[in-house]
């Protein structure tokens, strides 16, 4: 009797006619090596099979990496030391970046999957990682607790009592003699970080900085009525940090605006979620994918530079020049001890270039000081640094260096080359006789962040006193 011939194979079938592992299939299917399923849903034809090189697609693998393993290099990716608002990236979420296509699943535990290594180095490399994570992985409560930069009560109110989130879908986690099989909620990582925006009345710094045993912030906010979470036109202007005119402007111009839910014409009411994904839809806002980070070099006593990092940073910079800043954010407890013995010298420490989001590089001659390590209710450590005002300057080029700059109340002379700053202000040079030079200018601090000529200056106030200015 003849031996039928097989017209089309699934994966298991395919492995064994080319006599390679059934991962080794499922990556060369993945990766391209070999085409596409072309007979329906995981099936191969014969002329695909019969086409495939089995050395090829033997020697593609590489062996498989778990899923911890593929989790602990995406998690490194995300930085180190890990920033404040960012989950560990666990075995569960490889399963959902596999369910996504963002991986190929190759083998094992459908929700802990064997993935390629290469694969998994592509992903990591990925600017955009923290986004396809928000995207793709939702979260259990702590981890979207940590997502938030909250304590895991103050999520609990969240999504409990205040009704701002509801899970998307859960999970079963068996504790074995700790209490059995629980259910546990996953909750959309992209809708916690769209918290901050969404709900611009919240003061989120205060309530990621509350202590442990403290009554939170979020106590006493009313919850989502029972009608439905709305919004007024001059909220969803908050949302998109618009004004209401502009918003007004938007439902003219654009007829899939979400139409009101209540209200009046005057004054209508929509539905905040809706509201929310058009916004997003357009442009009007975008999903933060992380704290904002400031990078920082202080110098102590013996001249060596040491660099920082502080997330979510707060710059206070005081308008009185004998006031006193102060900068403060997230930090390790390593480098928050590092930063402590730093500044703990007589005369403090330098800070040689400080970059922060929405100010330039500052810089300061000495005197910084740490004056205080805060540790949330959520188990962070906020560290606060401080300096005399009248000691800020500007940093100059990628390894710092002071340079202090001024308005002049007159024109510099002929003989002046200084160069002139982005404010308009005077940047010394190392020959100037009017102005000194970047070292040790001829200057007085002013509020608007540079420093006045003091010859200059004092020249002006005595024709001023005389009654001869102009």
């Amino acid at each position: 009797m003849a031996r039928s011939v097989r017209e089309q194979y699934d994966e298991n079938q395919a492995a064994g006619r080319l006599r390679v592992p059934l991962a080794a299939w499922r990556w060369a299917a993945g990766s391209g090596l070999v085409p596409q399923a072309d007979a329906g849903r995981g099936l191969w034809s014969r002329a695909v099979g019969e086409a495939a090189d089995p050395e090829q697609v033997r020697a593609a693998l590489r062996g498989p990496i778990g899923a911890g393993v593929a989790a602990d290099r995406l998690t490194e990716a995300l930085g180190e030391p890990l920033p404040i608002l960012r989950p560990r990236v666990t075995a569960a979420a490889v399963g959902h970046l596999v369910k996504a296509g963002l991986l190929v699943y190759l083998g094992g535990d459908t929700q802990f999957p064997d993935v390629h290594p290469d694969q998994v180095a592509a992903l990591a490399r990925r600017r955009d990682l923290p986004a396809l994570l928000d995207r793709h992985v939702p979260l259990g409560p702590d981890q979207a607790a940590r997502r938030l930069g909250v304590r895991r009560t103050d999520f609990d109110l969240i999504a409990g009592r205040l009704g701002w989130l509801a899970p998307v879908a859960s999970v079963n986690v068996d504790y074995k003699h700790h209490g059995g099989v629980t259910t546990i909620p996953l909750y959309d990582a992209q809708e916690i970080a769209l918290l901050e925006v969404v709900r611009p009345s919240v003061d989120w710094r205060a309530v990621r900085t509350v202590t442990a045993g403290r009554r939170s912030p979020l106590v006493g906010l009313r919850p989502v009525a029972p009608g439905g979470d709305r919004v007024f036109l001059a909220g969803v202007a908050r949302i998109a940090r618009v004004g209401r005119a502009a918003v007004v402007n938007w439902r003219r111009r654009n007829p899939d605006v979400p139409d009101p839910v209540a209200g009046t014409d005057v004054h209508p009411q929509f539905e905040r979620r809706a509201v929310v994904a058009w916004l997003l839809a357009h442009d009007k806002i975008e999903v933060p994918t992380g704290p904002t980070v400031a990078s920082l070099a202080l110098a102590g006593a013996g001249g060596a530079t040491h660099r920082f990092r502080l997330d979510d940073p707060w710059l206070d910079l005081a308008d009185d020049a004998a006031g006193e800043d102060c900068s403060s954010g997230w930090s390790t407890d390593d480098d928050a001890d590092a930063m402590a013995e730093l500044t703990a010298g007589e005369f403090g420490a330098s800070l040689r270039r400080l970059t922060a989001p929405g100010t330039g590089p500052l810089a300061v001659l000495g005197e910084v000081r740490v004056i205080d390590r805060f540790r949330s209710g959520s188990g962070g450590l906020r560290v606060t640094l401080a300096w005399p005002t009248g000691l800020r300057g500007t940093a100059e080029g990628p390894a710092g260096g002071v340079v202090r700059h001024g308005v002049a109340y007159a024109g510099p002379g002929q003989a002046c080359g200084c160069a002139r700053h982005e404010c308009g202000g005077v940047v010394p040079a190392s020959w100037c006789a009017e102005h000194g030079d970047k070292t040790n200018p001829v200057m007085a601090w002013h509020p608007g962040g540079g420093l006045h000529c003091a010859a200059l200056a004092q020249g002006r106030r005595a024709e001023t006193e005389a009654g001869t200015a102009p």
